[in-house]
């Protein structure tokens, strides 16, 4: 859903892709920083029931991971590789912030809530292999009411507000997030079965 804001928020961050690029940094060290970054906060500090904080660490490493993509459009080194990194870091981000979550509430005697987070981790997986396989097979596999970004703005918010005290928030976000990554995966099991019907039904018959 967030997605159709891609553009606008390209335009914005292409001016701060040209002060970062002038920092010689590259587009993949900057992914990878990124990416330890929040592995760090939500495997540290949620753990600890440092909610607050945690999101805080996570969101700031969150905004210079996404700075990944303009640097590589103004300094022209857009890759495949790069492509690559960038989904395979994000999914490694993804389970830290949810196994940082799963082990902090398990730790405050949470247990069955850390389960939840422990499903959302693996049906973020689901969402995520979902799209790339459909994609490897030649269909497209766009559709899903959480994807990604919406997934994580919610978990990180109500983390955070749980941080601050605000009670039932993160349970509460966690059981919506668990609901809405479970529709997302058949969203895009109905939509790769269409169009692979369509395909069955379209082919020509074997000559005789």
């Amino acid at each position: 859903m967030l997605n159709r804001i891609r553009p606008a928020l390209g335009r914005v961050l292409t001016p701060v892709g040209h002060v970062v690029a002038r920092t010689r940094v590259s587009p993949n060290a900057i992914t990878v920083i990124g990416t330890l970054g929040v592995a760090a906060g939500a495997l540290v500090l949620f753990p600890r029931g440092e909610f607050f904080w945690g999101t805080l660490v996570i969101t700031a490493f969150v905004l210079f991971d996404m700075l990944d993509g303009a640097v590589a459009r103004v300094t022209g080194k857009i890759s495949k590789f790069g492509a690559f990194l960038d989904s395979t870091m994000d999914r490694v981000a993804d389970a830290a912030i949810f196994a940082g979550l799963m082990i902090g509430l398990s730790r405050d005697g949470q247990e069955p809530l850390a389960g939840v987070a422990l499903y959302c981790l693996v049906a973020g997986v689901v969402v995520s292999y979902a799209k790339a396989r459909a994609e490897g097979l030649g269909y497209t596999c766009d559709v899903g009411i959480a994807e990604r970004a919406e997934r994580l703005i919610v978990a990180l918010v109500a983390a955070g507000f749980h941080g601050l005290g605000v009670p039932y928030i993160l349970a509460i976000a966690l059981w919506v997030l668990a609901a809405l990554s479970t529709v997302t995966v058949a969203q895009r099991f109905a939509a790769v079965h269409a169009q692979a019907k369509d395909g069955a039904e379209a082919a020509p018959e074997p000559s005789p």
